[in-house]
């Protein structure tokens, strides 16, 4: 069996590290974006086979810089398997406050805006890819959150950036399913990493960021609608789904809040 190819965002740290080391440890080949090529080049040289790994130093706002590193892969290596829209910041914002404005712009373009431009120069040559087993002709994965089920007090961008993931996968997930190509949401609950660190506040069912990507990839293997890790947190995010406006707003008014301008990758 051929190996997988894999293109992932966000691989310098955090989740995207972690997936990119379960990936290499099944043998992908991975062609890893991030901003800081430093990192990346660190990861790289950590992996079981270094020789099949390709990285990119690009921000993920950037749509002519994605649209470079989605060709140089497509060119080295031939259309990729899974595609995996990873990148992500947390910021702690208030809406009163203009200075904020520019973090809500930053946290919707990475979050939301950096999901389309890691798929969109895919699409079409994975569209026009013979088809493989069950008759699909490859996977795109978009990382959303368990805080874009509900608004979260502080978090007005992030979770407002995660339900638009959720939302623009869930369009995407129909309209793909024509072509042949499945669209994965995952979100996360609580993993520990740089972006959780900092948190000054306690984060139920916290999970190690190597577990999450072993049940992150075995789902993306499985073709998986929508999961959420760890499960508990889907058992939490689907009450806070269905709980009536005036509970949540009771329950959730009080709660603790993501320090303003706090922010990680």
């Amino acid at each position: 069996m051929r190996p997988l190819k894999v293109f992932l965002t966000g691989a310098s740290s955090g989740l995207g590290q972690a997936l990119a080391r379960e990936y290499a440890s099944q043998g992908a080949i991975l062609g890893l974006v991030a901003r800081r090529e430093d990192a990346l080049r660190d990861l790289a040289r950590s992996l079981p086979n270094p020789g099949a790994v390709h990285i990119y130093a690009a921000d993920v706002r950037d749509a002519d810089a994605m649209a470079r590193a989605a060709q140089d892969f497509l060119d080295r290596i031939g259309v990729p398997d899974v595609v995996i829209a990873n990148a992500g910041v947390s910021v702690g914002t208030v809406a009163s406050e203009r200075e904020d404005l520019e973090a809500f712009r930053m946290v919707m373009d990475t979050n939301w805006f950096g999901v389309l431009t890691t798929f969109q120069p895919f699409l079409r040559p994975m569209q026009d890819r013979e088809p493989g087993a069950g008759g699909w002709r490859g996977t795109l994965v978009g990382i959303a959150s368990v805080a874009g089920v509900r608004g979260l007090p502080g978090g007005g961008a992030y979770s407002a950036s995660k339900s638009a993931v959720i939302k623009l996968l869930e369009s995407l997930r129909l309209e793909q399913r024509r072509h042949g190509i499945r669209v994965v949401t995952i979100a996360p609950g609580y993993i520990r990493t740089p972006m959780t660190a900092h948190n000054p506040y306690r984060m139920p069912f916290l999970t190690d960021a190597d577990v999450f990507a072993r049940k992150a990839v075995r789902a993306i293997g499985a073709g998986s609608r929508f999961k959420v890790i760890p499960w508990q947190m889907g058992v939490v995010a689907s009450l806070m789904h269905v709980m009536p406006r005036w509970l949540y707003d009771a329950l959730a008014a009080k709660a603790p809040r993501k320090p303003r301008g706090g922010a990680g990758d």
